[in-house]
């Protein structure tokens, strides 16, 4: 039994076009996306993910008792799942502090027990459990931590060659992800040299290969970004996943890491229009657009002074086809930016801006 952490070479494709794309050697798909007792849809964003992007690789979901979502997968326990194909059983919960419940422990041991290996996108390490390690020692089965950033240097701010894009956002969950596969898939559409550069678990299960930022440590933030996004001499864009917003007072040291590391030549501005307050903090409400883009665009001109707007992405999934129009209308009124939902209207706008931005 190995307990590895490990990236696979690979770039993520949207939705189902990513069928070429090799497998993972320790956490081999077909997946059983778990969901536990998530009580609400972003508690389940890094299952929803998998079965977003890679739903050719996930066979079933299972679901606890007290659980409040679905992937629309067929339900199955660990036996079944088995039975069904699945290799690995993905954690693809996600909670405050990334931790790991006495619940969620019997389950990997029974998933583990099934014949399953076993791969975790939270802060809580699966082989910090000796329940879960034994298991895994008596079955066979592989263990595999996402959450386990490889050694990085201290960022240095140098100039580097290769141009780089940047997701922001107004607050966590507000599509980031989605909206960087997005624009990956419509610049690979054009011929465009563009590659997903994840940041965040979810991310590194999509395209097998990134850094978990949230769990490196704060002096090596910048540094483990430009790791990740190293030069580039082929005319292409690195499109850099970006995570939590420089609002939020919980995650904001890792949101300007990024924007140092990143030295982004343009930022993309994420938002879900209507939320009430900034998640997980019910007492911040959420900034304002321009107020927000303008804080993002003055901290990364430390490390690129030339740093533009192309866009702004906003995840409209509750509102009605009448409401998306209208706010995606009055984003592009109040800061001169093309406003899409990825989802919705793709982000085809948004690279013509980016291009006419950049014309090389």
């Amino acid at each position: 039994m190995k307990m590895l952490q490990t990236h696979f070479p690979g770039a993520a494709r949207w939705l189902c076009t990513m069928s070429t794309d090799p497998a993972p050697s320790l956490w081999p798909p077909p997946f059983l996306l778990y969901l536990g007792n998530a009580p609400d849809e972003l508690s389940g964003k890094t299952a929803r993910g998998l079965a977003a992007f890679r739903p050719q690789w996930c066979v079933g979901q299972f679901r606890g008792p007290e659980c409040k979502i679905s992937l629309d997968l067929p339900d199955m326990d660990f036996a079944q799942a088995r039975a069904a194909g699945a290799n690995t059983m993905i954690v693809g919960v996600a909670n405050a502090g990334g931790r790991i419940d006495p619940a969620t422990v019997a389950h990997v041991v029974a998933a583990l027990d099934a014949g399953m290996n076993v791969a975790s996108g939270l802060h809580d390490r699966l082989a910090a459990y000796p329940e879960i390690v034994a298991a895994a020692q008596r079955n066979g089965r592989h263990l595999f931590d996402a959450r386990t950033p490889p050694a990085t240097p201290v960022g240095k701010g140098h100039k580097r060659a290769g141009k780089r894009l940047l997701t922001v956002g107004t607050d966590c969950s507000t599509g980031k992800m989605y909206t960087t596969l997005a624009l990956e898939t419509e610049m690979r559409a054009r011929g465009l040299a563009a590659d997903f550069r994840a940041t965040g678990q979810t991310g590194i299960f999509i395209a097998g290969r990134g850094i978990p930022l949230d769990a490196v440590v704060a002096d090596f933030i910048s540094g483990g970004v430009e790791w990740l996004s190293p030069e580039r001499h082929d005319n292409g864009w690195d499109l850099i996943e970006g995570q939590g917003s420089l609002f939020h007072p919980s995650f904001a040291g890792v949101s300007l890491g990024l924007l140092h590391g990143a030295q982004p030549d343009a930022l993309v501005l994420c938002d879900e229009p209507g939320r009430p307050h900034m998640r997980g903090v019910a007492h911040f409400q959420l900034p304002r657009l321009s107020d927000t883009l303008e804080a993002n665009l003055a901290a990364a001109r430390l490390t690129n002074p030339a740093v533009v707007a192309v866009g702004v992405s906003l995840n409209t999934s509750k509102l009605s086809a009448e409401d998306a129009a209208r706010v995606c209308a009055e984003a592009e009124d109040r800061l001169g930016l093309p406003a899409q939902d990825p989802v919705r209207n793709g982000v085809s706008r948004i690279v013509d801006r980016l291009l006419a931005c950049f014309p090389d």
